[in-house]
């Protein structure tokens, strides 16, 4: 049982462009074939047509004539419709003119609170949905834009004939890669929050929807470079090996009688093709020299044994372990000992003390950052009761204005019960 067509809203139907738009794509249709052969052929033939529906094309902006002494042509934008719909990206040109979307935003936007101000509600619906098309063409433009970038890679670039037709597409493809790039660049979303202001509405379609969009077509467009740059690099590859066929091709035209040499063989090899070190014989024991049989034993004899060598490394990689560990033990008492006297001079100090001014004026070799370390971990060390009688300043810096990472650079250690200090961290 078949189905009748949907039937399309009274609403829809009475605008005024539904009756214009529709005869326009009735009269598109009509003659799609001749303004398809025109597509094709690059000019259309006013043969084709008769002299009323000739009219109409032109009245209806789909045919008109570029000037007095060119043929009959489709308007360009019929041409990157068509080109648009059938995926011809030879004839596709995309516009990415994003500051004209933007002002066109701003200015819907002024619009539409102008309309929920005057309590205009239908206006306001218009404008709302308006501004929300605007905001998908414009997105739409950078996938359009970034689809047609990664088609390029994939057939022009790849299957050109010549190598100077490629570095022409590689020209073509890194100009229209920065043209998206500026496009996203400029987009300014802090201006676009301001803009939406607190509607949700507004903060939704503006901030978070094309802020997603957005970020999707950079990782898109991350893979598109990713892409460019392998060819690229296929490219280089291919243009060395066809530089240097070329350079040889001409070099035998000016030397017909050349003849490659036999370099192997010969004394004195030139410096380019002589590129390998020099190789060195191996040398082995001549068992049949009588003679030699005395000092080979002698060179038998004074080669230890296996398991006495492993024995005698064994023993000296355990001393030097023991040595290290009881050199180190006696490194962290003495560090220990330094840490408890500065927090016994603090204690006789009525001012707070610098660890990195302690450390010069006592001129202790340790390291600085080692020196601070010891001082914070002997203050955490301390049960609660005793901590509370001190108050450890902390002078920091931040490493890179990147990140929340901050560097201790000094503390300050005093007496809870002075005042003008105060704990920081």
């Amino acid at each position: 049982m078949s189905q009748s067509p949907p039937k399309i809203k009274s609403s829809a139907k009475s605008n005024p462009l539904f009756d214009l738009g529709k005869e326009r794509l009735e009269l598109i249709g009509k003659h799609a074939e001749a303004l398809m052969a025109g597509y094709v052929e690059g000019q259309v033939s006013e043969s084709a047509f008769s002299q009323q529906a000739l009219q109409k094309l032109i009245d209806g902006r789909v045919l008109f004539y570029p000037d007095e002494q060119q043929s009959l042509s489709l308007r360009p934008i019929v041409n990157e419709l068509i080109a648009s719909l059938t995926q011809d990206e030879r004839k596709r040109q995309i516009n990415s003119d994003v500051g004209e979307h933007l002002d066109q935003i701003q200015t819907r936007v002024q619009s539409l609170q102008a309309a929920r101000q005057k309590g205009d509600y239908a206006a306001s619906e218009h404008h709302m949905q308006l501004l929300t098309e605007r905001v998908h063409d414009m997105t739409g433009q950078f996938g359009d834009a970034i689809e047609s970038l990664w088609h390029r890679l994939n057939t022009e670039f790849g299957f050109v004939s010549s190598l100077d037709d490629k570095i022409l597409e590689i020209e073509l493809a890194q100009r229209q890669l920065r043209r998206i790039l500026d496009g996203f660049g400029i987009i300014n979303f802090d201006d676009l929050i301001q803009l939406a202001g607190s509607d949700g509405g507004l903060r939704k379609l503006l901030v978070s929807q094309l802020q997603a969009r957005i970020s999707e077509h950079s990782g898109s467009l991350l893979e598109v470079q990713k892409r460019l740059v392998l060819l690229m690099a296929r490219f280089r590859q291919q243009q060395d090996r066809a530089l240097l066929i070329n350079r040889m091709s001409a070099f035998l035209r000016q030397h017909p009688n050349f003849q490659v040499g036999d370099y192997p063989n010969r004394s004195q090899v030139p410096a380019v093709v002589n590129q390998a070190h020099g190789i060195k014989a191996h040398a082995f024991v001549a068992l049949d020299r009588a003679q030699d049989s005395y000092a080979l034993a002698e060179l038998a004899r004074a080669v230890p044994r296996e398991q006495e060598a492993d024995t005698n490394s064994a023993q000296q990689t355990q001393g030097f372990d023991i040595a290290e560990q009881s050199m180190v033990a006696t490194q962290q008492k003495q560090l220990a000992k330094d840490v408890e006297d500065f927090f016994i001079q603090v204690i006789d100090s009525d001012q707070p003390i610098s660890g990195v001014e302690y450390l010069a004026e006592n001129e202790l070799t340790w390291d600085p950052e080692i020196w601070l370390f010891q001082i914070v971990a002997e203050y955490e060390g301390l049960p609660q009761q005793s901590k509370h009688s001190f108050l450890l300043e902390k002078e920091s810096a931040a490493k890179s204005p990147f990140n929340q990472l901050h560097i201790i650079q000094d503390v300050k250690l005093g007496m809870r019960f002075f005042g003008g200090f105060q704990e920081v961290g």
